[in-house]
């Protein structure tokens, strides 16, 4: 992983180190992604697919995160737009420091379907 990678996406894990995690083929994790059923980024021009360690709960993807890919295909936000629009801070007073992925934590799957399907 390169330094850049690492300080842009600093949450996410690497795919194999992913696939070793969950005990399941690399080649699993990635038709999941192409699925939607997983989240992941990548830099360009890299090759290496990076997931964000928070969708995943008990060692499980969380159930909403396929939701939430989806509202983002159906509105046109890449991968790496859905990263931003859910790591990003939602305004900016102190309690503006939480981000969409911070709702998702706390179960609150229909207002970050929302909030992604207007990220257009």
């Amino acid at each position: 992983m390169s330094s850049t990678t690492a300080a842009r996406y600093p949450d996410c894990i690497a795919a194999t180190w992913l696939a070793a995690r969950l005990a399941v083929d690399p080649a699993t994790i990635d038709l999941m992604r192409r699925n939607g059923e997983l989240l992941a980024v990548r830099e360009p021009g890299s090759t290496q697919w990076r997931y964000p360690a928070w969708q995943f709960e008990d060692g499980r993807p969380r159930r909403s995160i396929a939701r939430i890919v989806g509202a983002a295909r159906d509105a046109g936000l890449d991968e790496s737009r859905l990263y931003d629009v859910l790591t990003t801070p939602l305004g900016l007073r102190e309690s503006g420091r939480r981000r969409l992925v911070d709702l998702l934590l706390e179960g609150r799957e229909d207002e970050v379907v929302t909030a992604v399907r207007a990220a257009t």
